[in-house]
């Protein structure tokens, strides 16, 4: 023993220290692992085993007043693989090609690919049932995002605006309420499975998206398409550049549409002009010639300079205004302060400034909000230009008061009648509604704000008298609706071009509202360089708001006209059990529309009505409705007054 230690002692001790160092060695690097590069090691780990993914919010929608959505999100799939992954890569190409519309072929082409990275297809619409299917095969990567489409095309598209690729908004509303619209991205951590896919696991982190906030506007999508409509008729009327309008609720300040034409399809924003994107009721000032004479009058009445019965010499329509020649479009002798409104006269607006002052027209000018943006809730609003007082020249008192040297936007000329409608408030108007979460619980909501008074009631009253005849007799007839109480004024305004006005370059622009009694609607027009006749205010602007009035009180049950041109008539219950003379059968009252005799109707008329209002017309009396076309009703059977039996069927065609 004593002698095979001796002869095997040196080697023994190699050995041991051998195994000594390679255990220190090992200890060292096993330290050096866990603790000096633990983290590195760590980090090298997870992510080969686990893997972060992202989960994309949906964004919020916008609708409008009735709920109607003006947006929506549709889900695209894109698909991609590493091809060496793939084990069965034939019924994988079969089952793609059952989903999609390529071929087998295709499929195995990309599936045989020599590349560590193929996408099979990106960006497509498929069903969760393909989703589901798809996904029983290992070594797929889909991935899932939200498209934005825009159901009705270009109605309203200047105001919703549109998203990027990424789904970030980039214009209009989209743009400017993105933060509330966009929510926020979600995160799942997936761990590696045995067949190499990765999988969620209850003890891994997630955190659930948080999809965006919707949006409620003010807007009426009904109002919008016949706004829209409407202005798209009257510019290829008049060929005019372009044609804008506004709709508002005058006692609010809610914008029930807006828009201005030619427009573009949001869906396809790339394939349209630029200048087309923008909504110009906001971002387009002009001179308004006319309608601005509304601040001179409330001036001169409001400061007590002129009374409603005092006569300005009109000079036969043709006036020397220190050096400038003013001239009407129709001349006139004397006119009294009502009628100066009414006939439009610029001889007499300048008159009427005069006796004001400069002080008064500018300190009115800025109380009826012009040089100021409105904040109604969309980025790009100009302020228009109002100069300061004491910069006016000797003639600008006269030159502002018939709408020269100052510029306006539409907008800010529709909310400065709504304070004559409205017996004499500033409102702010405004678009939005309200913000909403997916809760439903309301993070934001819009009140009517009223911004300051600009005079006295009584004053107010006066002044919307005098709007009224200038419908009923005066340069706005073409805006009147019988029985509704129009009241408004036209404006006509010569554009300054090269440094002087033009005699061929006209602004047509008309702003009214109804009932004058008691206003639901306001509306402001404008034509930028119609042809004549129609440069005119009364001519171009004025036709289309009317037409746009009559369609909205035919569509519209809520808006009614006013108390006092309804008749009084007591009800008459016409109950007969039999019909001797027909002749001693009375009228049903207007509310009525049916004579009950044994169970029999009489068929009401709805013809020019709106599709809604029609079916609860005649749903009303005991019909059945059925529909062919879409629009107005143009034609209905049986004709109204035939009488029919309960349940009996009425054919409405609308156009």
């Amino acid at each position: 023993m004593t002698n095979s230690y001796t002869k095997y002692k040196s080697r023994i001790r190699y050995v041991s220290v051998f195994i000594i160092l390679f255990w220190f060695t090992l200890c060292a690097k096993l330290f050096s692992v866990q603790v000096f590069n633990g983290q590195k090691h760590k980090k090298v780990l997870i992510a080969q085993s686990q893997r972060k993914e992202i989960i994309l919010p949906e964004r919020g929608n916008i609708f409008d007043r009735n709920n109607d959505a003006l947006t929506r999100n549709i889900s695209h799939y894109s698909l991609s693989v590493n091809p060496q992954n793939i084990i069965n890569k034939k019924s994988l190409a079969i089952a793609l090609s059952n989903i999609t519309s390529k071929t087998k072929e295709h499929y195995l082409k990309r599936l045989n690919s020599k590349k560590k990275f193929e996408f099979l297809f990106r960006n497509i619409r498929i069903s969760q049932s393909d989703v589901d299917i798809l996904k029983t095969f290992s070594g797929l990567t889909i991935s899932k995002k939200y498209h934005r489409f825009y159901p009705h095309g270009l109605i309203a598209s200047q105001i919703l605006g549109y998203t990027d690729s990424d789904d970030n908004g980039i214009s209009g509303l989209e743009k400017d309420y993105d933060n509330f619209l966009s929510g926020t991205a979600g995160k799942a951590i997936k761990s590696k499975g045995w067949k190499g896919k990765f999988q969620n696991r209850s003890d891994l982190p997630y955190m659930a998206p948080l999809n965006g906030n919707n949006i409620e506007l003010t807007l009426d999508l009904n109002y919008q398409s016949i706004l829209q409509q409407e202005l798209e008729k009257r510019l290829k009327e008049t060929s005019a550049k372009s044609a804008m309008g506004v709709i508002m609720n005058p006692q609010t300040g809610a914008i029930l549409a807006m828009a201005s034409v030619p427009s573009f399809d949001n869906n396809n924003f790339s394939k349209y002009p630029i200048d087309n994107h923008r909504c110009r009721v906001i971002t387009d000032q002009f001179e308004p010639g006319s309608t601005f004479k509304i601040v001179a009058a409330t001036a001169a009445l409001s400061e007590k300079k002129v009374d409603l019965s005092e006569e300005f010499n009109c000079e036969n329509g043709q006036f020397d205004y220190f050096g400038t020649s003013i001239k009407d479009h129709e001349p006139h002798e004397f006119l009294n302060t009502s009628q100066i409104i009414q006939n439009s006269s610029n001889i007499g607006i300048i008159k009427i400034a005069e006796k004001v002052g400069s002080r008064s027209m500018y300190k009115y000018t800025r109380l009826f909000g012009f040089g100021s943006t409105t904040n109604m809730g969309l980025d790009g609003e100009t302020p228009g230009k109002v100069k300061p007082e004491k910069e006016w020249s000797r003639i600008s008192t006269g030159q502002i008061s018939m709408g020269h040297e100052v510029a306006v936007n539409t907008l800010q000329l529709a909310t400065a009648f709504s304070a004559i409608a409205n017996d004499g408030y500033i409102v702010k108007p405004h678009i939005v509604k309200r913000i909403y979460g997916q809760d439903e619980k309301t993070k934001f909501h819009n009140l009517t704000k009223v911004k300051r008074k600009i005079s006295t009631e009584d004053i107010v009253l006066e002044v919307k008298n005098m709007l009224r005849k200038v419908v009923v007799s005066g340069t706005g007839t073409e805006a009147d609706i019988p029985g509704w109480e129009v009241a408004g004024k036209t404006g006509t305004a010569q554009k300054y071009i090269d440094g002087k006005y033009s005699n061929n370059h006209f602004i047509s622009n008309f702003v009214g509202f109804l009932p004058s009694s008691n206003p639901k609607l306001l509306s402001a027009i404008v034509l930028d360089e119609p042809e004549s006749p129609m440069h005119w205010g009364g001519q171009g602007a004025a036709v289309a708001f009317r037409r746009i009035m009559q369609r909205i009180i035919n569509m519209d049950d809520t808006i009614t006209p006013p108390l006092k041109n309804r008749k009084s008539v007591k009800p008459k219950f016409l109950v007969s059990k039999t019909i001797k003379n027909k002749g001693h059968i009375q009228s049903p009252p207007v509310s009525l529309s049916t004579i009950n005799i044994k169970k029999r109707i009489k068929v009401p008329n709805v013809i020019g009505k709106s599709l809604k209002s029609a079916i609860k017309h005649i749903s009303r009396v005991g019909l059945r409705v059925k529909v062919i076309g879409s629009g107005q009703v143009v034609s209905q059977t049986p004709r109204a007054g035939k009488i029919l039996k309960n349940n009996d069927v009425c054919t409405l065609s609308l156009k």
